[in-house]
């Protein structure tokens, strides 16, 4: 069995795993090794029939190949003994045929996998501690737990310290009228949030007693929102725990040591030398950033500049590792440098928390130390496939880390796109031509995945790779040795690595000069996963094609500008059908989608109209709803500026999201409620400044008075309330503020309320004689619950009636009507 037999059958396993996401991802796989096999088939056929002509010439001109001159001969033999792959035109011989049953075994290998990732998916044990929380639960189930902490704390965006919990025991179970139960023994994982002070000196291995609010996670209510119960289920839990109070159950004198005092040691001594966020920067550099709790907002600025690889550990880490320790033991056997080098290995992979991108960077470069102390040559493509493969075995829910997958895609662009990209740039001095090959032949692997998770680009992404590589290398190496350093000597340490202050200093000034300018990111729109195929598909055709073409060693005789051309003609084929796959089509919904989407958010009515191309957002909602709302619905909507936003709420509870908001996105019209605001937490003026420091439009609505936003209408009619009517597309729209009834027959006596076809609420309570005057066909409810009696008001009216907390978001278009993101059961018990 060759190299590329095992290569073939080791990406068949991996393909098969990432088929199983997909409803028809096993009969597609069988599918397609049947198509290959079937072309191998015809293929061999065709060329059987071409040999068997060439025979029956060669037959007929027997006579005259007698009376070859033997000097031809003796250069022939000459020729074919200098390179045994070349025939008697001088051509390189094909190279063998892969066989057709190997693309049926592949196909089988592919399909086995599928089947052996379900096996593998965790599922909850009968006294899995998730099975407490039950449909007919109120929101707040309250326990106490006892068990284990599997992992240091960090800090969440929201302030709090999350940790993973192996769970033993239940003390007590309160609410839902059920009686308290005792010393209950249960199992599984839990995902615990505490208030941060909570968790101070927590840490893995630590006996601890959480009290607070046991939950099921639920998918994602709102398009682009993180499925955080996917997530939880990918890591083997169920439910997560809201904590309230933490209790240490561990004696003083338990265990006080493992990685993560070793980490908490090297970070601490960094942190010590350059401050926060400099050392916190280094650290995460060195060890990666889950060993330590770098500021989201300092993260966020990487990744938009396309440098959040740096700070996670990664195969340059494990490379530059190797590096230092294969120079410092040059003097030693090749023996004892292997010794040395797997110690090194098992050290960093400790330190970093054993990821699977770190794995899979550490066992290639155990591959590559046993070849060089063996002095055999290491194949990368192919240990690249095996320790993929090899990990896969070992757990294939991997496949669905994030950090396997771009580490793997990085690593074989690295292998396979490198070389190539080098030949093209022979004409440049090599270092800069390193320099660009490495991100650009990156980028082209990962840009794909990118974009169908993020659906985002970061335009900036290989200048900024290139510019920082000298400042990555001297930080990474000096953490390394002052981490190293901290481990004896914690004062030296700081020392060390207060040496850092300018190289950090200079890599942080980038990252935020980058992060600031226009167009640092653009979001494009979500992709399909047969775009994210179809384009795979393309990246590896060309790699194909650029392979065959070396294959075949063509003598150049063109000049060197039409064999550029020639050569990169492919590449340029590919790059506009990837433009044709990707961008076309998300560039034409844009120009031709109109649509309204009420998100699901409680309490907090919050409106995007999608108008060809014009983007109208009403309200923002609190700053959770901002973050984990609106702009991944934007996000995921290819939005990168707003036209037209809405502040209909006199509270500015119910708007503070502005400014999360306005830091991401420009606005180029913002119209505000005029009426009095209590100044809490953000203020009028500064949204106003946000605005006009963006060289946006702020502009106070004027009651009564109709707005012409593309082609919706909105007009204040109250605003205290406040009352807002709109006129998207056919339909006209109410949204009536949270008002009790004592108000609501003030606002009839006012004669203000006129009928509408679509109410739009908070869920509160109803005065029947509004619901005779507004006489809607359907009503909408931004809240988890929704008053009873309306509901049955509504119900005997024939309303049809939705609320985000049971339907989700809700997307409205002019040929489908409603849709919800979620599936209910649409009966009357569901609010209970």
């Amino acid at each position: 069995m060759n190299q590329t037999v095992i290569i073939i059958f080791g990406l068949a396993y991996i393909l098969g795993l990432l088929c199983s996401g997909v409803a028809w991802g096993k009969s597609g796989v069988l599918v397609l090794a049947l198509g290959l096999a079937i072309a191998t088939m015809g293929r061999e056929f065709v060329k059987r029939k071409q040999r068997q002509i060439q025979m029956k010439r060669g037959l007929n001109s027997r006579k005259t190949a007698h009376t070859l001159d033997k000097t031809g001969q003796r250069e022939e033999t000459a020729l074919m003994l200098r390179d045994p792959s070349t025939s008697v035109s001088g051509s390189r011989l094909p190279t063998p045929p892969i066989p057709e049953t190997v693309w049926l075994f592949a196909g089988l290998i592919a399909v086995a996998a599928s089947l052996y990732l379900q096996v593998r998916t965790p599922q909850p044990a009968p006294n899995n501690i998730s099975q407490l929380v039950t449909a007919s639960d109120s929101p707040e189930l309250i326990i106490t737990v006892r068990g284990e902490v599997q992992t240091p704390p960090h800090l969440t965006r929201s302030g709090r310290a999350q940790f993973w919990l192996k769970v033993a025991q239940v003390n007590e179970i309160m609410g839902n009228d059920k009686p308290i139960e005792v010393s209950r023994e249960v199992s599984g994982r839990l995902y615990i949030t505490v208030p941060l002070l909570q968790a101070t000196g927590l840490h893995p291995g630590a006996a601890i007693a959480v009290t607070g609010s046991l939950y099921k996670p639920q998918p994602p209510s709102n398009p682009g929102a993180f499925d955080f119960r996917a997530y939880l289920a990918r890591q083997g839990a169920f439910a997560g725990l809201k904590g309230r109070y933490l209790t240490s159950l561990t004696s003083t004198s338990g265990q006080t040591w493992g990685w993560w005092a070793v980490r908490q040691r090297i970070v601490r001594a960094q942190v010590q030398g350059l401050g926060i966020p400099k050392g916190a920067i280094v650290s995460a550099m060195v060890l990666g950033r889950r060993a330590v709790d770098l500021p989201y907002d300092v993260r966020d600025q990487f990744v938009q500049v396309g440098l959040a690889h740096i700070l996670a550990a990664s195969g340059f880490h494990v490379s530059l590792v190797l590096g230092v320790v294969l120079a410092l033991s040059r003097s030693a056997s090749p023996r004892q440098r292997l010794t040395i080098g797997m110690i090194a290995l098992l050290a960093y992979v400790g330190l970093t928390g054993a990821s699977p991108s770190v794995l899979r960077a550490a066992l290639m470069g155990l591959a590559a130390l046993i070849g060089f102390a063996t002095n055999r040559q290491v194949r990368p493509l192919s240990v690249l496939v095996a320790v993929a493969v090899g990990l896969l075995l070992w757990n294939p829910l991997w496949i669905w880390d994030l950090g396997f997958q771009f580490s793997f895609l990085a690593t074989l662009g690295l292998l396979v796109s490198v070389p190539p990209i080098l030949k093209r740039l022979d004409w440049m001095p090599p270092t800069i031509a390193s320099l660009l090959a490495v991100p650009l032949a990156a980028s082209i692997w990962t840009v794909p995945l990118q974009l169908y998770v993020f659906n985002v680009v970061s335009p900036y992404s290989i200048l900024v790779n290139v510019i920082t590589v000298p400042f990555v290398a001297v930080i990474t190496l000096g953490g390394l040795f002052a981490g190293v350093v901290a481990l004896f000597w914690p004062t030296a340490g700081s020392s060390i690595s207060a040496l850092l202050e300018y190289p950090v200093g200079g890599l942080l000034g980038l990252v935020r000069f980058f992060s600031q300018q226009p167009g640092n990111s653009i979001a494009l729109g979500s992709i399909s996963q047969f775009q994210l195929i179809a384009l795979y598909s393309l990246i590896g055709l060309v790699w194909v094609i650029g392979r065959q073409r070396e294959s075949r060693n063509f003598e150049r005789q063109t000049s060197p500008q039409s064999g550029l051309l020639l050569l990169f003609h492919p590449v340029v084929i590919a790059f506009i059908a990837a433009i044709a796959i990707a961008v076309v089509p998300i560039w034409h919904s844009k120009a031709s989608q109109f649509q309204a989407t009420v998100l699901a958010t409680s309490g907090e009515p919050i409106l995007v109209i999608q108008d060809r191309g014009n983007i109208t957002l009403v309200n923002s909602g609190g700053q959770d709803s901002a973050r984990y709302a609106v702009l991944p619905f934007l996000q995921k909507q290819g939005v990168n500026q707003i036209d037209y936003s809405v502040s209909t709420h006199s509270r500015l509870g119910l708007s503070i999201g502005w400014p999360i908001i306005l830091e991401k996105l420009p606005v180029k019209v913002f119209y505000d409620n005029p009426a009095s605001k209590q100044a809490y937490y953000v203020s009028s003026l500064a949204i106003k400044e946000a605005i006009e420091s963006r060289q946006g439009l702020y502009i106070p609505l004027t009651v009564e008075e109709s707005l012409e936003l593309g082609s919706t209408n909105i007009e204040l009619i109250d605003a205290e309330t406040p009352i807002v009517e709109f006129l998207i597309g056919d339909l006209k729209w109410m949204l009536l503020g949270d008002v009790n009834l004592d108000n609501q027959i003030k606002l009839l006596q006012a004669e203000i309320i006129t009928p509408t076809q679509v109410l739009w609420w908070s869920g509160n309570r109803l005065d029947p004689k509004m619901l005779r005057v507004l006489q809607p066909k359907i009503a909408i409810a931004s809240s988890n619950t929704i008053d009873p009696e309306t509901l049955k008001l509504l119900r005997q009216r024939q309303t049809q009636v939705f609320w985000t907390g049971r339907d989700g978001a809700l997307q409205w278009t002019p040929t489908k009507g409603f849709e919800t993101s979620l599936i209910s059961d649409q009966t009357d018990g569901s609010f209970l």
